[in-house]
């Protein structure tokens, strides 16, 4: 049996603009993870993958070239040289929300991934297995930036630029957020796709939003490498007014943001597609657990603490 995990996400700062060639900065979340368990299966009885999170049960040999599970799963296997099916069954199981712009699509592929290459006697490199996930990518969200399978992949912060290599970093000083789901799915394609059209209609308007939340993520990066956490908090509060902007906020998430803020939180925004999903709020050793009922309280469906800048234990 072999056995392969990868981490949920959250955007810090600069998603949507980051679709559009903007800087972002991405950390991986280790308290959610996708896993893949991989066994042989009886001779001749192909390559099936299983995923009932998503409703999936997909015999490799038969699946649909539109389904993201097996595009990534016959890539992988071309990649190694496979010339026929292994005799393979791969379990996927996930604890990463669904549609809630913490990577649950990247993660399945990117545990799938993992496990192929192992079963096959290879080490996934995290590059490698990040450019086989974004071809999957392509049918979660449209037009990925590419985000998300690499700070997945990597498995660490990463400042990214898309066309570029990432940039792995560790922060000056850990910082602690609070991941606080609204329980509203919110597919990312959907609301990347609604801004490409409303960019459509008037780009200089939208350009100018993308230039000025590229700006503050250059300067949460000087706050991360500097170890300034209250600037830090004020650059989340500034990018969530911008993201506002680009209508891919939503009452709920205004309210979980709110709800932080008033408890203590040290800035907070929307992480990910919008419209649903989660927030991210900055929180210190004193104010968090605080701050965690408040957002409860607000109607936060869950909520994960957890630490950037800390290595993995």
């Amino acid at each position: 049996m072999i056995q392969a995990t990868a981490p949920g996400k959250v955007i810090l700062v600069g998603e949507h603009a980051v679709v559009y060639g903007r800087p972002a900065i991405a950390a991986p979340v280790w308290q959610t993870v996708a896993t893949a368990t991989l066994v042989a299966g009886a001779p001749g009885s192909g390559c099936h993958i299983l995923a009932p999170d998503v409703g999936l049960s997909l015999h490799l040999a038969e699946a649909d070239n539109d389904e993201p599970l097996a595009v990534v799963a016959r890539l992988a296997l071309e990649r190694l040289g496979f010339d026929r099916m292994p005799d393979w069954q791969i379990d996927l199981h996930s604890e990463i929300p669904i549609a809630s712009g913490m990577g649950s699509g990247a993660a399945l592929s990117t545990a799938l991934v993992r496990a192929i290459m192992l079963g096959a006697g290879q080490e996934p490199k995290p590059a490698i297995v990040s450019d086989l996930v974004y071809e999957s990518e392509r049918f979660y969200h449209g037009t990925p930036s590419g985000i998300d399978n690499t700070v997945i992949a990597h498995g660490v912060p990463i400042w990214f630029v898309k066309g570029h290599p990432p940039q792995p970093f560790t922060p000056a000083r850990p910082i602690t957020l609070a991941i606080a789901d609204s329980g509203i799915r919110s597919p990312t394609k959907e609301t990347v796709g609604e801004v490409r059209r409303a960019w459509n209609a008037d780009p200089p308007r939208f350009e100018q939003i993308f230039d000025e939340i590229g700006h503050t993520v250059l300067a949460a990066r000087r706050a991360l490498e500097d170890g300034d956490v209250p600037a830090l908090g004020r650059i989340l509060d500034t990018n969530q007014t911008l993201l506002e902007r680009l209508a891919v906020s939503s009452p709920a998430l205004d309210a979980l943001i709110a709800a932080a803020r008033q408890a203590g939180a040290l800035g907070a925004k929307l992480s990910g597609g919008g419209r649903g999903g989660n927030i991210i709020a900055l929180i210190d050793e004193h104010g968090g657990p605080g701050v965690c009922d408040a957002l409860r309280a607000a109607g936060a469906r869950r909520v994960i603490v957890t630490q950037i800048g800390y290595a993995r234990a």
